[in-house]
């Protein structure tokens, strides 16, 4: 990754966990955040640069790209990390859930991704393959719910459908753009120890689901933990792989619990 230009969306959690982990080897990054304060104190642990902004707009895909480009000329790879729970906005079971709920969370966990492919692909394609014979990588940020869902205390059906949706343009633009040499794989965490998942902290009864779903870790993946993962599917080292969505749940998936 030494020398490679990396786009992040998110600068919290596992995005937060990957960027240290990507500049420590050498990597270019530029973090596009809604949350400028998040996204300017882990810029000043990683050296990297900082779009701050709405990325639900229509223009900003391209924006960020734009600044990418600016700084560094190229981008060498994408990891589409945003995303958030639609719980506050009406997300539920599907007889409950809400417009805005369904909106807000297919805005973030699938529009933003969308639009980042769109706006980086396109990029990618006018591009000279790297040493590797790769034009550029790609990771999506899907969830274990999509293959494996939970109806007691994740009955989150927009969010489903956004990581479900997530999975499947993954596997459909990892074929279409192989012959192109643009690897497009994705990561399907389990509950992950970040800010996002703090309610979880003081439902015991949810914890002591964690510990038997997710047996490996006898409760939360660590942030890290998918972020090292994110960076091997981005890196050299799996320049053979496309079209692969890489589980990082602990067990969730094999355990029924």
């Amino acid at each position: 990754m030494r020398g490679k230009v990396l786009i992040i969306t998110g600068s919290t959690g596992i995005a937060a966990a990957f960027a240290r982990l990507a500049a420590a080897v050498g990597a270019r990054l530029v973090i596009a955040t809604a949350d400028e304060l998040s996204g300017w104190e882990l810029a000043q642990k990683t050296g990297a640069e900082v779009w701050a902004g709405d990325l639900t707009r229509a223009e900003s895909a391209d924006s960020v790209l734009a600044q990418c480009l600016s700084k560094f000329g190229r981008v060498d790879a994408l990891f589409n990390a945003a995303g958030l729970s639609g719980r506050r906005f009406g997300d539920g079971p599907v007889h409950e859930c809400t417009d805005e709920g369904w909106d807000a969370t297919l805005a973030q966990n699938l529009g933003i991704m969308f639009r980042m492919c769109r706006a980086v692909i396109g990029r990618m394609l006018q591009q000279e393959p790297g040493l590797d014979g790769i034009r550029g990588a790609i990771l999506n940020m899907g969830s274990v719910l999509a293959e494996a869902p939970e109806p007691r205390h994740f009955a989150t059906h927009a969010y489903a459908a956004a990581k479900g949706a997530v999975v499947s343009m993954t596997r459909s633009m990892a074929a279409y753009y192989a012959p192109h040499k643009i690897r497009i794989n994705a990561i399907a965490p389990g509950l992950v120890r970040t800010p996002a998942s703090e309610r979880a902290e003081g439902n015991l009864d949810l914890l002591e689901f964690i510990k038997k779903k997710q047996p490996l870790m006898g409760g939360m993946v660590a942030a890290e933990d998918v972020a090292r993962a994110a960076l091997f599917l981005l890196s050299e080292e799996s320049r053979s792989i496309t079209g692969e969505v890489l589980a990082v749940d602990a067990g969730w998936r094999v355990t029924g619990v």
